[in-house]
């Protein structure tokens, strides 16, 4: 149900360019009235009297797209694709494959799909990250999530808790309306009671509200006299006529209301609503200053876009404004919903997700980035509408991981804010566009993220784990910064990253590094290997004439050849470590010398002292 409501209720998912004909005639006509479910049978019929091409194979595809059945959607996108497609079935197809937790074939779609829009921003985002999947699932998790005994067996969504109450969105009403997309009533308001032992009672439908057509979801100003909610614009007789397909075409609109003797009275068309586009899913902020909600108004990047609008002291609404590109992209990015600290969360299917429609958050106040949610909160299906009452510290958010679109409750889970600081050591000045990276305890990166321009990276942490600040800024010694278990709840705690400026000894005949040791028989980079490396890049990109000759030896433990191997690999793991930070490959070379050159002359009675100064690199000047 929730793509049907997202906010592109009339928009079709296929473009509709090619092959259609005689036979496809009636299954186009129910495809283009929305009415997914007989066309899909329509095209079913196609298939089984063989008479289906690439265009009968895509249309079924978007049919069971349009109503999420994925494993279906995923059956006959495979088929499409063995002819021609336009860029975007690659990308639905894309989006099924990975809503079924096949990843690997998705990224393969994906590839496909980045080929054809080399300049869309959902392939620039892939590109920059291909394998981003991994660090998502290994994210700190931000709170637990359960179901709640609030659902039905139909769509359920969009719950708002404001006091003891709880707003949401079903189609369990009994009315004899069917939407035709997806053969459910249209949905409704409904409101229901929180009860101090979490349990749910008194679920009621809030006919005040609600129209014969769809309603919800809702948002409530902070002093629950003025409800902003979502409806279809048929409830003003606001349509556009589709005389072709015999269809009127409405739009989603904003409304608000009052709540005046016990109930919400005053229903309102909000002034920016419009019959040539829709609007929906809004969000007031805690102050009342500020309405965010979807549209696919003109000037949207994408299908549907985020945007707010100002609203004064005398309750006119300025002109709408659209967040721009740190958050919206060419896809659809839904469900807004702000915090009293201006902390954005929102839904996207078109970034890198678990699923296809995940939850984000964005702080506004900050230079911060986009951040998905992780699990339990998304999974591999759709997940949106998050809300969260501060007060109480309860969120909700809606899934059709279980098949159907229902509600779960949201716990915030112990884990608290690590803000850190990158600055020259020795003067003080900030640093930013610095790497930043936090580490667990088994020094696995976590995240990476550039400092701002105050210098400035946050992490959310798990409480009473120890982590580590890894920073690295060209020009600068790399550090790593250690964050000792907390149990600050909800806190945070600040880490000053001071970086020392690089000042190596460079003589005629070489470049001076600490010791680049290396672990006893293993050739990889080591971190403290890394944080020397730095220094010599950032040398060699100061001399842009320097050419280096790397010397790789090794201690006396194990025989010639394997030593001389061994000390082989670590030049040349030297050399492309340089290379991968930009140097070019004709400007480093080396070679392995095994034991051949010991420093410390101790032949078989050596220290492990002796044996670690014996591991080394050294960097001689060739030119």
């Amino acid at each position: 149900m929730k793509r049907t409501y997202i906010i592109l209720s009339f928009v079709l998912a296929s473009s509709l360019v090619f092959a259609q004909n005689k036979d496809t005639q009636v299954a186009d006509r129910l495809f283009k009235r929305f009415e997914f479910i007989k066309a899909a049978e329509s095209y079913l019929k196609l298939v089984a009297s063989q008479n289906a091409d690439g265009y009968v194979y895509r249309q079924l595809a978007d049919c069971y797209y349009n109503i999420y059945n994925t494993k279906e959607a995923t059956k006959w996108y495979s088929k499409a694709i063995t002819q021609k497609q336009d860029a975007e079935v690659y990308y639905r197809y894309a989006q099924m494959l990975k809503a079924n937790g096949n990843y690997q074939e998705s990224n393969k779609q994906m590839q496909k799909f980045a080929a054809l829009q080399p300049n869309d921003s959902r392939t620039k985002i892939f590109i920059e990250n291909p394998n981003y999947f991994p660090v998502l699932l290994d994210q700190i998790k931000s709170f637990d999530i359960k179901m709640v005994d609030i659902n039905s067996d139909k769509s359920d969504f969009g719950a708002f808790l404001e006091g003891n109450s709880i707003y949401f969105t079903s189609a369990r009403n009994s009315s004899s309306k069917i939407y035709s997309w997806t053969k459910e009533p249209f949905l409704d308001i409904y409101k229901a009671n929180l009860n101090e032992d979490g349990t749910i009672s008194n679920i009621e439908l809030l006919k005040e509200l609600n129209s014969k057509y769809h309603d919800g979801s809702v948002s409530i100003s902070q002093d629950g006299n003025t409800m902003y909610f979502t409806s279809d614009s048929f409830r003003e007789n606001s349509f556009e006529k589709d005389k072709a397909n015999k269809l009127k075409l409405g739009r989603n609109n904003i409304y608000s209301a009052k709540f005046v003797n016990g109930k919400w009275d005053e229903i309102t068309s909000l002034p920016f609503n419009s019959k040539d586009f829709s609007s929906g899913n809004p969000s007031i902020s805690r102050d009342g200053k500020t309405l965010f909600f979807s549209s696919n108004r003109p000037g949207s990047i994408g299908g549907v876009d985020i945007w707010k609008v100002s609203i004064s002291e005398t309750g006119s609404y300025g002109t709408p404004e659209n967040l721009g590109n740190k958050i919206n992209s060419e896809g659809n990015d839904s469900f807004p919903f702000i915090t009293s600290e201006n902390v954005l969360y929102f839904s996207s299917d078109a970034k890198q997700g678990i699923g296809a429609m995940d939850v984000y958050k964005i702080d506004l106040n900050s230079d911060s980035e986009v951040k998905n949610l992780g699990k339990p909160v998304n999974s591999e299906k759709d997940d949106f509408a998050f809300s969260f009452n501060e007060n109480k510290k309860i969120g909700f958010v809606a899934s059709n991981r279980n098949g159907n679109d229902d509600i779960f409750q949201l716990l915030p889970v112990c884990n608290y804010e690590v803000n850190t600081i990158v600055t020259n050591a020795i003067t003080g000045a900030i640093l930013a566009e610095a790497n930043v990276s936090i580490l667990d305890d088994k020094n696995n990166i976590i995240s990476s993220l550039k400092s701002n321009s105050k210098g400035e990276v946050s992490y959310t942490v798990d409480c009473e784990k120890p982590y580590t600040i890894q920073a690295i800024k060209d020009g600068f010694e790399s550090n790593s910064f250690d964050v000792k278990a907390s149990n600050k709840k909800g806190g945070s705690i600040n880490i000053s990253a001071a970086l020392n400026p690089i000042t190596a000894i460079i003589t005629e005949t070489e470049v001076l590094l600490n010791p680049i040791f290396f672990e006893y028989n293993n050739s990889n980079i080591t971190q403290q290997g890394a944080f020397e490396l730095d220094k010599l890049v950032q040398i060699m990109k100061n001399n842009e004439k320097l050419i280096i000759f790397v010397k790789s030896h090794t201690d006396n433990r194990g025989s010639d050849e394997f030593n001389l191997l061994l000390s082989d690999k670590r030049a040349k793991a030297t050399i492309q470590y340089v290379i991968s930070n930009g140097i070019a490959v004709n400007r480093i070379s080396g070679k392995g010398f095994g034991e051949k050159e010991p420093k410390v002359d101790c032949k078989n009675n050596c220290s492990d002292e002796a044996n670690e100064q014996n591991r080394r690199s050294e960097f001689l000047i060739v030119k």
